[in-house]
């Protein structure tokens, strides 16, 4: 499960990043990461933290809340 959300996440973070023209470079360098990091985050390799995911929004110009909506589906 957790492996499906991070791939999840990543693949929104690529269609943000995408849909703002950014490359995977200009998003590492306004989020204050490397590159590869931001790849690792992209392919769900990555569990990112809290205050990564924060700047990588920040970076987006987006909230947490749109990148992780529905995240992860809950039963009741």
């Amino acid at each position: 499960m957790a492996a499906a959300l991070l791939q999840k996440l990543g693949a929104r973070i690529r269609e943000k990043r995408k849909a703002l023209g950014f490359t995977q470079e200009t998003l590492a360098a306004t989020a204050g990461v490397d590159r590869s990091y931001i790849g690792g985050v992209e392919r769900g390799e990555r569990n990112v933290t809290f205050t990564m995911l924060c700047q990588i929004c920040s970076a987006l110009e987006c909230d947490i809340a749109a990148l992780a909506k529905g995240l992860p589906k809950y039963r009741r």
